[in-house]
């Protein structure tokens, strides 16, 4: 048991610690494209291709706790719990916009490869624009996935505490 219990925080933790770094990249990506020149554009480009391939990866390793243990052992004791919101709600959620989180990754990427020299140039302000507002939203949904994961484990700790 104490095995399986140390697999599952590692899990999470991998999951949780490779979105972050998704997340850092796609801000480092807006930061380089608020004052572009081309090897910043060509930075941005890659930032945006390794925080994709993150998030593909946290989306894999999430997806394989959910359906090895999360809905298994965590899910029926967040609802059976003092705050079962946690899973009817929040992560209900997170199971949806997530999904949707490395693709959107994937067209910032595009957009930053198919723009790059008028990117880098700093002539079109419209596409300049466009592609901050792109990095933007996957930002601040990859924060907000962040701060759904945390109240979902809030869920379970309290279920936890009620336990005992």
């Amino acid at each position: 048991m104490f095995l399986s219990l140390k697999m599952v925080s590692t899990l999470v933790g991998l999951h949780v610690a490779i979105s972050e770094i998704g997340i850092v990249a796609f801000l480092w990506a807006f930061i380089d494209i608020l004052n572009p020149n081309p090897e910043r554009i060509k930075r941005a480009k890659l930032l945006a291709l390794i925080g994709t391939v993150l998030f593909f990866i946290s989306w894999l390793s999430g997806g394989y706790y959910y359906v090895d243990t999360y809905g298994v052992d965590v899910k029926p004791l967040i609802k059976a719990g003092p705050q079962p919101w946690a899973h009817s709600i929040i992560m209900e959620a997170k199971e949806h916009i997530f999904l949707m989180l490395p693709f959107l990754g994937f067209i910032c990427y595009a957009f930053i490869r198919k723009y790059e020299k008028e990117l880098a140039k700093g002539t079109n302000k419209q596409t300049r624009k466009a592609v901050l507002l792109l990095l933007g939203l996957t930002i601040f949904l990859g924060v907000l996935m962040a701060f759904f994961g945390y109240l979902i484990s809030s869920g379970y700790r309290t279920a936890l505490e009620a336990l005992i």
